[in-house]
């Protein structure tokens, strides 16, 4: 496992627009995400924050135009999914997918396997022997308070928006990330749900301080549950503010105009 004392994510003058698209979302960002910190970005519609999470994760919609994502020296821009994955990247999406007639088990332990997977190797000789995987799921989800009977559903059938975002930290806590980039994980959830799914989040931090996460959001409560260490502004492509956890609040009571005027002269852009 890579050293996780140096495991700084960096941006560096990141431009990226949608295939086969002309328009520019990303316009150069540049961003630190330290091993063990907290950070958060926070930026009205439309500003690229969800640009940000998938081009990280490799979604083939976007295209990168110019700049590097570097993580334990790798520009990580220039891998597949899996091979970021393997380096310890780990993204929570916004939207997650259902798949019918697969268990929450079976995904996980496949999701384990490949994660643990090396190029070149027999996929059974990395395979985590399935006693070891069945008491590894089963203390994550007592950690996470998740009832036993979560592991044989399936996959996102039928979940409420809480309940996939449960399953995404369950995810996170099993395959133990370096580095977790959370897209707009309060999307559609309840203050009820908030609060649990932030608690898993925490959860999971705890069981390692030294994992950098990068959490994606829109408001400033999920930010009262999840405390950050730095807030970013992301606002048409571009990072325009950086500030400590009472940089939230600020927006919390503003809104985004007044940073618009700042920086673009005009708060209705």
């Amino acid at each position: 496992m890579p050293n996780q004392q140096s495991s700084n994510l960096e941006i560096r003058d990141l431009h990226v627009r949608i295939t086969g698209e002309d328009r520019e979302i990303l316009k150069g960002i540049n961003l630190t995400v330290e091993a063990g910190k907290i950070h958060a970005i926070m930026g009205p519609n439309g500003s690229g924050k969800s640009t940000l999470a998938y081009t990280l994760a490799g979604h083939p919609r976007y295209e990168v135009i110019s700049g590097e994502a570097l993580y334990h020296d790798e520009n990580v821009l220039e891998l597949a999914p899996e091979e970021r994955s393997r380096l310890g990247l780990f993204l929570a999406f916004q939207y997650p997918v259902a798949v019918a007639g697969v268990s929450v088990a079976n995904f996980l332990r496949a999701a384990v396997n490949a994660h643990r997977g090396e190029e070149g190797k027999d996929p059974k000789t990395t395979a985590m022997p399935i006693a070891q995987f069945r008491k590894m799921m089963q203390s994550q989800m007592q950690l996470l308070e998740m009832a036993p009977e979560f592991q044989r559903r399936y996959l996102n059938e039928g979940f409420s928006g809480g309940e996939k975002k449960r399953l995404e930290i369950l995810q996170m806590a099993m395959l133990q990330p370096n580095m977790a980039i959370m897209d707009e994980t309060d999307s559609g959830l309840d203050i009820d749900a908030l609060r649990i799914v932030a608690n898993g989040v925490n959860t999971v931090k705890e069981q390692n301080p030294e994992m950098g996460v990068l959490v994606i959001t829109h408001y400033q409560r999920l930010l009262n549950y999840i405390k950050p260490d730095r807030v970013h502004v992301l606002m048409d492509g571009l990072m325009v503010r950086e500030g400590g956890p009472e940089l939230a609040l600020e927006l919390e009571s503003k809104g985004y105009d007044f940073i618009r005027e700042e920086v673009f002269g005009n708060a209705s852009l």
